[in-house]
């Protein structure tokens, strides 16, 4: 961390000082994530200088680790003709196909229009079809197959001419004569087989894929479920049009934990820190808004029981307790039903997720009651039914609150509605009031006020 933050300060200086050979020097053993890394912290004009030091390669390379946004913006200094030429030609077309994406219509038909690589183009071309959260949206185009009827020589042949556009090579993947997938050909059978064999002969037809429309949280927990680096995908026909390599998954994965927790944080849009007060606002405004109802809520609730808190003033002090206790419970529940929803490890059975639960909640709740009751007979030396009507709420909006922490995401998964939402502002405001409602229920028939 030392070290990269020396390189770091070495490398702004440089750049400042407009000293292009020593730069040069500089970046050529530093990795295209950690300039990316200086490149967004730089101003504009600096970003510039070293955007135009860097080959066309090197260059595409960096722009791909840079924030969505700090890029677009970057982008915007240079013609659609040179996008065209010093970026998108250079990287592969999942990737080029990401970048076109972010930038308005008319720029992204001028683009195409302008790369010289027709192949290139009609692949991109291809993939913009595509949602970005289905696996087509996540896949790239380019790969190594080879027909199933070829002699092991002539697919090396073939495999070498299909390599040279791609950095690297994991998987050798057989079709027939109509493009459809039939399976893998190991590197150990090219290099053990006679040349004359032929590839129907040898490659091996156990082969693990998905289809283009699945979403990308089936590719994910495919690929972890089968310890999967790479896997190929296949068009509804059955014919290979792409793969997806784990490193896309991981960014896909990354992209939506981050939306999770600033929807469970109560913000509402996709924002970042450089966004402007006005966006960062609105995003947070709708949640700041509902949890403010549900304050004004609460403290009807409180006034409409004010008589029971002067008759026996004991029960105010326990007020932020029960609230606090029921939003947590709610959040705790609400947690990890979203997880297993998100891990595809909840099962079917919903009675018995909510049972399981549920126990949970009363095991905590009946602890924490009897701690409770010890604390205001030992501690606050209460009336021994103000002791018992507390324990009682406080263990019963434990209960209701991991009910409707369990229930709440699954209806909202089922209505396909993210149930991140459950696990923020939602739960916790709805629990909040529901504690005090049963707490002052409980109360009022146990202390007859």
């Amino acid at each position: 961390m030392i070290e990269e933050q020396k390189i770091s300060h070495t490398l702004q200086f440089l750049i400042e000082e407009r000293n292009v050979k020593a730069v040069s020097e500089a970046i050529s053993e530093v990795e295209a994530v950690d300039i990316a890394n200086i490149f967004e912290i730089l101003e504009e004009e600096d970003q510039k200088f070293l955007y135009e030091i860097m080959d066309n390669e090197r260059s595409a390379e960096v722009l791909l680790y840079i924030d969505e946004d700090e890029r677009k913006k970057f982008l915007r200094n240079f013609s659609t003709k040179e996008i065209a030429d010093n970026i998108i030609n250079e990287i592969d077309s999942d990737d080029a196909a990401d970048i076109i994406a972010e930038l308005p219509e008319y720029q992204q038909d001028e683009i195409i229009q302008h790369l010289n690589d027709e192949e290139h183009a009609q692949n991109i071309v291809e993939l913009l079809r595509y949602d970005e959260d289905v696996a087509g949206g996540l896949m790239a185009t380019e790969l190594v197959k080879v027909n199933q009827n070829l002699s092991i020589i002539s697919a090396v042949k073939e495999m070498r001419k299909q390599a040279e556009e791609m950095e690297e090579v994991y998987s050798i993947y057989v079709v027939d004569d109509s493009e459809k997938l039939l399976g893998l050909l190991s590197l150990k059978k090219l290099l053990t087989t006679s040349s004359s064999t032929r590839v129907s002969d040898v490659y091996n037809s156990k082969i693990q894929y998905v289809k283009d429309t699945e979403s990308a949280e089936e590719v994910a927990r495919f690929m972890q479920k089968y310890d999967l680096f790479e896997v190929p995908v296949v068009d509804k026909l059955g014919k290979l049009v792409g793969r997806i390599t784990v490193d896309d998954v991981i960014d896909f994965i990354t992209e939506e934990a981050e939306k999770d927790y600033q929807l469970a944080s109560g913000i509402s849009q996709d924002v970042d820190s450089s966004d402007t007060i006005f966006h960062l606002t609105k995003a947070r405004l709708p949640w700041l808004f509902i949890g403010m109802v549900g304050g004004l809520i609460g403290s009807r609730v409180l006034q409409s029981n004010q008589n029971a808190m002067h008759d026996i003033p004991a029960l105010m002090f326990f007020v932020p307790l029960i609230a606090a206790t029921a939003g947590n419970i709610g959040v705790q529940a609400s947690a990890i039903i979203v997880q297993g929803l998100a891990n595809n490890t909840l099962g079917k059975d919903t009675f018995k997720t909510l049972f399981k639960e549920v126990s949970v909640s009363a095991a905590s709740g009946m602890i924490l009651s009897l701690i409770i009751f010890g604390f205001n007979l030992l501690i606050n030396h209460n009336d021994l039914m103000v002791s018992v009507t507390i324990s009682i709420s406080l263990l019963a909006v434990i209960m209701v609150a991991a009910i409707i922490g369990t229930i709440v995401p699954i209806v909202l998964e089922k209505n396909k509605i993210d149930p991140a939402i459950a696990t923020g502002p939602f739960i916790t405001t709805s629990n909040d009031i529901l504690g005090v409602l049963i707490y002052f229920a409980i109360a009022k028939a146990l202390l007859h006020i």
